[in-house]
Formats: structure tokens, C-alpha cells, sequence
């Protein structure tokens, strides 16, 4: 075994490598409004299940690297999914979502809050491609790390006028340039947006309403 290594204040078992990685974000939207407005019962039973829900819908081979409050951070490292499946995904995970709300809704119909959980809750989608994502093994995780991940925790805070969406960097959809990508989007076209990041400049992304 290597040594470890210190990255920051995190100890490294092992030399951390790089490899070109997607990266997809399930966001809960409403979390802090749905944490704040109904009691801590129900939100300490629903949010886990419906996290749990998103990651036993996972079809397309992704890893879990992190579990993060109201999200849950996916990769995949090697080839990418086509653009078919990968939308699919995208569908599956929000259908699975709102099917997980119903069961919720039964299961806790006693309760006076039980009825805005769909009313608060959605879920939208962060897709991003970077071509050198450090990935260190930390007990029987993999942490991400570079500047690319931290680029698609900042496409989290848009100003989208939507709740629920998915959002596509344009470093991914370059990967996807030959695959013709607004023809397999059967119900709406992707529309176009940026952001400025701090000390990573413009990122500018395709969008659209799930």
C-alpha cells in the first residue's frame, strides 16, 4: 500500500488519479422550505427516501461518491452512456421521484404535512463532463475532487426560473456533438444560459423543464 498522503485536511490512502468523468447531480429543490415548514418527523423520514428512491433507480452504471443533504453526487468514469440513455436516466430518476412522493403521502396520511410533500418537492438534474477528475480513495469512498467538480456544484445556484429541470454543461453536450442532440428530446428543445464562476470564468449550459 502506498502511503498516505494529507490533501488539505483530508488524509489520502493512497495517490489520488485523474480520469476523464461525468458527473450527475440529483438537487431536491424546496429542501430548506420543506425542512423549515413541516415537522421533523416526517421531513427526517421523507428526504432519506426519496434519496434512497434516486439512488436504487440508478440503471446506467453510476458510483455514489457523496451523499450531500438534499442531493446525491454520481459519476462514471470511461465511456459515456449515449445521449438516449443518459436522458432516459434523467426521466427515470424524476418519475421514480414522484412515485416515491405517492407512497409517501399514503404512508404518512395522518399527517397534517403530508399533503405538501409534492407541493414543495421537485428534483432537478446537474450533468457535467470533466476531462480530469481526481478521484482519491478515502476508506470505501470516492472522493471527487478539481475544478470541475466544484463547477457542477456551482451550476446548482442558476437563476433558472424553474423548479424542476435538467441542466446540461456544454463540456458534455461537446461529447455528444455527433449525436444530434435536440432530436432526442421528443416533448421540448434545450435552451441556452451561462453562469459566471469565480475564477473559472463563464460556464454556459443547455437546459429544460422536466
Amino acid at each position: 500500500m502506498h502511503p498516505s498522503l494529507i490533501f488539505g485536511a483530508i488524509i489520502l490512502e493512497q495517490p489520488m488519479e485523474t480520469k476523464p468523468t461525468l458527473l450527475c447531480i440529483p438537487d431536491i429543490s424546496g429542501f430548506t422550505k420543506f425542512m423549515r415548514d413541516v415537522d421533523f418527523q416526517l421531513s427526517s423520514e421523507v428526504i432519506p427516501a426519496l434519496l434512497n428512491k434516486i439512488i436504487y433507480s440508478n440503471s446506467i452504471n453510476f458510483k455514489v461518491s457523496e451523499i450531500e443533504g438534499d442531493a446525491v453526487l454520481f459519476f462514471r468514469s470511461g465511456d459515456l452512456p449515449s445521449i438516449e440513455d443518459l436522458i432516459d436516466q434523467c426521466k427515470s430518476f424524476h418519475k421514480e421521484f414522484y412515485n416515491q412522493i405517492e407512497v409517501l403521502k399514503k404512508k404518512h396520511r395522518k399527517n397534517a404535512d403530508a399533503n405538501s410533500i409534492p407541493e414543495i418537492l421537485g428534483l432537478k438534474i446537474i450533468l457535467h463532463y470533466g476531462p480530469e477528475i481526481g478521484m482519491a480513495q478515502i476508506g470505501n469512498h470516492i472522493k471527487l475532487m478539481g475544478a470541475d467538480v466544484i463547477t457542477a456544484h456551482r451550476l446548482l445556484k442558476n437563476d433558472l426560473p424553474l423548479d424542476e429541470y435538467i441542466l446540461i454543461s456544454d463540456d458534455l453536450l461537446d461529447q455528444y456533438k455527433n449525436q444530434k442532440v435536440n432530436e432526442n428530446y421528443n416533448w421540448n428543445r434545450l435552451k441556452q444560459s451561462s453562469i459566471d464562476v469565480e475564477h473559472l470564468g463563464k460556464v454556459k449550459f443547455g437546459y429544460i423543464r422536466l
